[in-house]
């Protein structure tokens, strides 16, 4: 493993070492064990797309780690005034020991990763969002103690988070069932990868994707760079929601999982949420502990 740019390019066991360790050093915070795995590395933090839980967590991960991250916005580099990618990449090989890159072409992330000579995480693309995933797989096992006969829900956007959770769920023996609106699919070929390496079901009934499911999944129904669909996807996603009338066709002990922001009323509802706020910022605080396991992982 020497990039995380996204789930595909792992194992089955790079995903569960990079989840033990994930565990432990969670463990070791909560005890207030503090240990300088990452002692003078320095990781770039590149920023094309706003956040919050991104930077929040690589900064403070890679602080408590004993290194230095430093925030680049696109405003902050070249790259955001038209230097070739793979120019970025070489300079910032010579500076830094990592690079975290939150943007919207997958290409670029690859191409970072294919042009620069140290590790590159991708942050988000609108293709993958493989530290999110990570951080859901660690939550789904803290609560269910295993993956083995799970199945998960994914209700909405085939977008980024589908992708990533598809091969995620594949990946680690879960089965993943997916209802979105015609036109609203995830990408062909992870459908297509899906359907050959494990239980992939996609299909337009909230009530089939979600009935006797375990681990029940939305996002927002317009993501960044989608807000002018968002009128458009309003409607087209009526009827997709996450709400207590859907809800009694998972199992009475299902999770209820979003990877944050929430528009609540439209893509879950407030009562459900409520209802499931523990896991949920469970899952948000597992961020911090799934990248600083992906940082050490690749920069120890």
């Amino acid at each position: 493993m020497r990039h995380l740019l996204k789930l595909q390019d792992l194992t089955r066991e790079d995903i569960l070492s990079i989840l033990n360790l994930a565990d432990q050093l969670k463990f070791e915070r909560l005890n207030g064990v503090q240990k300088d795995y990452l002692k003078g590395k320095k990781m770039g933090l590149i920023f094309q797309k706003a956040s919050t839980r991104t930077r929040v967590s690589f900064e403070v991960g890679i602080y408590e780690l004993g290194g230095y991250g430093l925030f680049l916005s696109s405003s902050d580099l070249q790259i955001g005034r038209g230097e070739p990618v793979q120019d970025t990449a070489r300079v910032l090989s010579r500076y830094l020991d990592g690079i975290m890159i939150r943007t919207f072409a997958q290409q670029e992330v690859e191409d970072l990763a294919k042009y620069g000579s140290i590790p590159v995480i991708n942050g988000l693309t609108d293709y993958a969002h493989p530290c999110q995933v990570l951080a859901d797989l660690m939550t789904i096992r803290e609560y269910k103690g295993s993956f083995k006969g799970l199945k998960m829900a994914f209700i909405g956007d085939g977008n980024n988070m589908a992708n990533s959770l598809a091969v995620g769920a594949v990946k680690t023996g879960m089965s993943f069932a997916i209802a979105c609106p015609e036109g609203y699919e995830p990408d062909a070929q992870i459908m297509k990868w899906a359907e050959e390496n494990g239980e992939f079901t996609i299909t337009h009934s909230v009530k089939e994707a979600i009935a006797d499911a375990d681990v029940v999944y939305t996002d927002v129904w317009a993501s960044m760079g989608q807000e002018s669909e968002r009128q458009k996807r309003i409607a087209a996603f009526a009827g997709y929601q996450v709400n207590a009338e859907n809800m009694k066709y998972a199992k009475p002990d299902a999770m209820v999982m979003h990877c944050l922001p929430a528009h609540r009323g439209e893509e879950i509802t407030d009562d459900v949420f409520e209802a499931h706020a523990k896991e949920i910022f469970d899952e948000a605080e597992n961020r911090l502990h799934a990248q600083k396991a992906v940082m050490v992982k690749l920069l120890k």
